[in-house]
């Protein structure tokens, strides 16, 4: 069917077919709206790391919360894109018996 030739060529591109397809598949089932309570309070935090302990009846916990905004540009008076990247979490450990 095909030449010894380009046979590697063909394993290539069908390789990257599949990955583009799953891409596609993925890039379509991950656009969900957001939520706007969930945006407000990532946007309230405060830029840089930050969390406290905490202790109840039988566990303990680190909560914790950072952001950071950073602007690129790669000529300077060029058009730049800004990085918001924030983010909230918990550590939770308890004794079970």
């Amino acid at each position: 069917m095909f030449p010894a030739a380009l046979m590697p060529l063909a394993w290539t591109a069908l390789r990257f077919g599949a990955v583009a397809a799953v891409a596609i598949v993925a890039s379509r089932a991950a656009s969900h709206p957001k939520d706007a309570g969930q945006q407000a309070v990532l946007d309230g935090l405060p830029e840089g790391m930050g969390g406290h302990a905490h202790r109840a009846e039988d566990e303990r916990g680190v909560h914790g919360h950072g952001r950071m905004r950073r602007v690129l540009r790669l000529k300077p008076g060029g058009p730049a894109v800004e990085i918001d990247a924030a983010a909230l979490g918990r550590v939770r450990l308890r004794r079970v018996l």
